[in-house]
């Protein structure tokens, strides 16, 4: 076995052999993969092999569509066939709600580029006889659905890298990696010790126990999944080589195709049951757990109700397998955050949906430097050390249980909840706060009427919530709010070398001492990574506000490039909490917290500084992002509730209000100020999304010279506001634009605008349509609504009323 290599992949089910293959594909010949038995040994011996392309997000369900269409290729270079079935697949509706998503989905077919279209109840029962249409009122249809053999594709996989260069060896296991003082990893098997430039754990059921071995904890859990095959049905026996088509059904959660002669049916349990959670054993492989037919007692009878010819038929194997699911179901992918040369593709729990484009994404990170599209919704930075093992088990266990159950635009989710609080969380309890979850953090999305009152009812029109977001909005725009915080990330530099790492690492310029300003920071290829406040405290101290969604990916992205000395950073986000307070009376509040003069002259617009407010040690920075006079006051954890009931104190005869996120979000809207994760993400470039206009073009910084060649020709799309022609329903993200029949854009995020009384989106479609007065349409579940693109803010377009 070799001693060396670029690059060591720990784990041989379906994830490890795509990136192998990828890898070796694209150019990189030095890459081994190591599997402690044989190839698909864990879960993926097991898997049902069904595919589909549908997916919550839409970059997920690209890298779906792209998964199944390389079967084909990997068939042909490996000669290892992978059993495919492109019989197509439906997604059944049986009452009006799931019809509604399906509505939505099909729309984000449109724009991605996907075939579906929905037919006729009838139609899906002359495709597949057995289904009962009266149990339905909507099919959606996608030909690329269908099936696989599991074990084939893994070897074809495999073989395929082989055929390309890549290696992989069989009953090795790993025992240990130990990082070396330049970075890379000796990878330790009994049959000797490989020097890896960099590790990949894929490692599957045991990606716990892979990761073990370097000291990082990963949230994952294996849960256990039943499904059963039938004998032989009559009725498909009849049909000869004419195969049925595969299917879902949302409300019975169980997805169905044929197999063989007869049935395949598979459900995901209303209560989950969690495998192994102290760790999955070392001897375990090709075997399966005994089952428990009375988890699926329930699930059962529906699927037999919907579908007859099931109940008629004998069942001719059940089967109880374990595979890995991780907190919010989606993959976790990506370099570990804190470690160097330490990749992770876990949780992949839909594989032979997934395993290509995961493969895909992985390559084109390790070797480029960024993946071809955004992957937040799969970057294992999007977890933090809130994630502990714990943590991960209960979120993923509420995952399994949801895996076809609707999340509404306005839904949380109720498991794993107060992980991480501030110091107010009692009192604005109290106080009637429906709290979100970020970043583990929870954080006030709107205040009802006490605890009694606080409470949301999902749906996809306007939620219960409006009433009370519209009475937050009006206190911001005429007298004062107060909003937590806390959840905004926060990073320090500081040293000798701190402003020329920051002006080359950042776009925009850097301010003086005591000002801030906002700058985007770009990827080498030009992509957004990140839309920033960055702040001057002194000379060569530096802090920079953004996303704490963002806060791990920023980090990781930092410290990549952090010179050997001269900088020292810090992720101080939960070093520094705080509250914002906006509105024409903020100033009058912030007067009475402190001994300083606040005058506009004395504390200008986008002035920093360190000071006192409510007798204590406090952060001040003149800016909001409600678009009204406001400052963001930031302290140490210890001080925020003594901070939070001196506002409330001060701001009594104000006509002082709390606010929520979702006020925040519908106050911007009208401000035409687009959010992170939404509307700025590594999908856009700086010019794309309107944020070239704080790129300080004299200087040298990461992603010029992609931006440059960009300004030269002009983007080939832009982001814009839409005014939009609704009654009782918003665009949530993600809907199509349409001009005539044809998809020309898409809602990256939107909502009501409470001040100005319109519902409004902002959308990316083409440049030649970027114009302020163009009529197009934008699609919410299903039906079409006239919009307008707008030429500038609707509230206060020249920004008088920050400056006042």
């Amino acid at each position: 076995m070799e001693t060396h290599a670029k690059v060591v992949i720990i784990g041989g089910g379906v994830v490890g052999c795509s990136i192998l293959f990828h890898l070796a594909k694209f150019g990189w010949k030095d890459v081994i993969l190591l599997e402690r038995k044989e190839l698909t040994s864990g879960s993926s011996w097991h898997a049902a092999g069904q595919i589909h392309t549908i997916s919550s997000d839409p970059n997920i369900s690209r890298l779906q569509g792209y998964t199944i269409n390389l079967y084909k290729e990997i068939e042909a270079t490996s000669g290892q066939s992978v059993g495919m079935h492109n019989t197509g697949g439906f997604y059944l509706a049986s009452n009006q709600t799931w019809y509604d998503y399906l509505k939505r989905e099909r729309s984000k077919a449109r724009y991605m580029g996907l075939d579906q279209e929905f037919i006729s109840v009838e139609e899906a029962a002359r495709r597949h006889p057995l289904i009962d249409p009266s149990r339905y009122i909507a099919a959606l249809w996608d030909p690329l659905d269908g099936d696989i053999d599991p074990s084939g594709v893994c070897y074809a996989y495999a073989k395929a890298a082989k055929v390309h260069g890549g290696k992989y060896y069989t009953n090795t296991p790993v025992i240990e990696t130990t990082q070396r003082k330049d970075g890379s990893w000796d990878v330790v098997t009994p049959g000797g010790t490989i020097n890896a430039e960099m590790i990949v754990n894929a490692g599957g059921l045991w990606a716990r126990e892979v990761g073990h071995l370097a000291g990082i904890h990963l949230p994952v859990q294996p849960m256990e999944h039943h499904y059963l095959i039938t004998e032989a049905i009559p009725e498909i026996v009849e049909r000869g080589e004419e195969r049925l088509p595969a299917g879902i059904d949302y409300e019975g959660n169980m997805y169905f195709r044929q197999e063989r002669q007869g049935m395949l049916l598979g459900t995901y349990e209303p209560r989950a049951t969690p495998w192994s959670v102290r760790g999955t054993p070392k001897d375990f492989g090709h075997e399966l757990l005994e089952p428990k037919l009375d988890n699926i007692a329930e699930r059962l009878e529906l699927g037999f109700q919907r579908i007859p010819a099931l109940g008629r038929a004998g069942i001719k194997n059940v089967i109880n397998g374990p595979f890995t699911f991780g907190p919010d179901g989606n993959p976790m992918i990506g370099p570990v955050p804190g470690m160097k040369n330490y990749w992770v593709a876990v949780g992949v729990m839909a594989g032979f949906c997934q395993g290509g484009g995961v493969g895909l994404c992985m390559a084109e990170w390790m070797m480029e430097g960024e993946p071809s599209i955004d992957v937040w919704a799969m970057d294992v930075a999007r977890f933090g050390n809130f994630a502990t093992p714990d943590w991960g088990t209960v979120k993923s266990s509420e995952n399994y249980e949801r895996r076809f159950v609707m999340t509404f635009p306005n839904e949380t989710l109720p498991k794993g909840r107060r992980q991480k609080t501030t110091a107010l969380y009692d009192r604005l309890t109290a106080k009637g706060a429906v709290w979100g979850q970020g970043f583990g953090l929870e954080h006030a999305l709107w205040f009802a009427d006490g605890p009694a009152d606080a409470h949301e009812q999902p749906t996809f029109g306007r939620s219960r919530a409006h009433a009370y977001v519209a009475r937050e909005v009006k206190a911001v725009r005429e007298a004062v709010g107060a909003i937590e915080i806390a959840n905004y990330a926060k990073h320090e530099f500081k040293g000798p070398g701190a402003a020329a790492f920051l002006d080359r690492v950042l776009a925009g310029r850097l301010p003086k001492p005591g000002r801030l300003t906002l700058t985007p920071m770009l990827t080498p290829k030009g992509k957004l990574y990140g839309d920033l406040t960055v702040a001057c405290l002194g000379e060569e101290h530096f802090m920079l506000f953004g996303s704490g969604a963002m806060q791990e990916a920023h980090r990781r992205w930092f410290e990549r490039m952090l010179p050997e000395t001269g900088v020292a950073y810090r992720n101080m986000t939960d070093d520094l909490h705080g509250i914002a307070i906006a509105g024409p009376r903020s100033r009058d509040l912030l007067a009475r917290l402190t001994r300083e003069d606040v005058s506009n002259e004395a504390l200008k617009f986008r002035d920093i500084r360190r000071t006192f407010i409510a007798g204590v040690p406090a952060i001040i920075a003149r800016v909001s992002f409600s678009g009204e006079l406001g400052y963001e006051i930031y302290v140490a954890p210890p001080y925020q509730l003594r901070l939070g009931e001196a506002i409330e104190e001060a701001g009594a005869d104000l006509g002082l209000r709390w606010y929520g996120a979702r006020a925040l979000m519908s106050l911007r809207l009208e401000k035409a100020w687009g959010a992170w994760t939404l509307d700025f993400r590594p999908d856009f470039t700086a010019a794309e999304s309107g944020l070239d206009a704080f790129i300080h073009w004299d200087k040298e910084f990461i992603g010029k010279e992609a931006a440059l060649k960009e300004r030269a020709t002009g983007p080939k799309k832009r982001l814009v506001t839409l005014v939009i022609d609704t009654k009782d329903i918003d665009v949530s993200n993600d809907e199509a634009v349409l001009l005539g029949d044809k998809a020309v854009g898409y809602v990256s995020s939107g909502g009501f605008a409470h001040h100005v009384g319109k519902s409004m989106a902002f959308a990316y479609v083409p440049t030649e349509l970027a114009k302020a007065g163009t009529r197009v349409d934008v699609e919410i579940n299903g039906e079409r609504y006239p919009a307008a693109i707008q030429g500038a803010p609707l509230y206060d377009p020249n920004g008088g009323k920050m400056r006042s």
